[in-house]
C-alpha cells in the first residue's frame, strides 16, 4: 500500500478533519483532548452515510513510542504527523499540518 500525503485540520466542531487517501475521515473532540493530553489510543471514524449521528470505525491514531509524532492507521493508508504540527493544529495556531505516508519497515536485503 503506498497511499498519498493528506492533512489534518480542525472542523468547527473541535473534531479534527483527516483528508486522505481520498477520504475524509474524524477523530471527535473528546478523543483528540485524549490523544494529545494522555496519550490514549483513540478511534479515527466516518459517517455512515443514510443514518444520523452514526459512526464507523475505520482505523486508530496513537502517539509514536518516542513521543514526537502521532501515527494514523487508517483503511485509507498510513500515516505520520509530528505531535507538535498536531498540537499547534488543535490549539488553533495552525490552519492544517501535513500528513505524510507511512511506509512500512522492509527488511534489509542481504548480499
Amino acid at each position: 500500500m503506498n497511499p498519498e500525503p493528506g492533512r489534518i485540520l480542525l472542523s468547527d466542531d473541535d473534531s479534527l478533519r483527516i483528508e486522505a487517501g481520498g477520504v475524509c475521515l474524524f477523530i471527535l473532540k473528546e478523543d483528540v483532548d485524549d490523544l494529545v493530553s494522555s496519550g490514549c489510543v483513540v478511534p479515527v471514524t466516518k459517517p455512515v452515510p443514510g443514518k444520523e449521528d452514526a459512526l464507523s470505525i475505520e482505523g486508530h491514531a496513537a502517539i509514536s513510542p518516542g513521543g514526537k509524532a502521532v501515527k494514523i492507521f487508517t483503511t485509507a493508508g498510513h500515516y505520520i504527523v509530528p505531535l507538535v504540527s498536531l498540537q499547534r493544529v488543535t490549539g488553533r495556531e495552525a490552519v492544517s499540518a501535513p500528513l505524510f505516508p507511512l511506509e512500512p519497515d522492509l527488511p534489509e536485503e542481504r548480499q
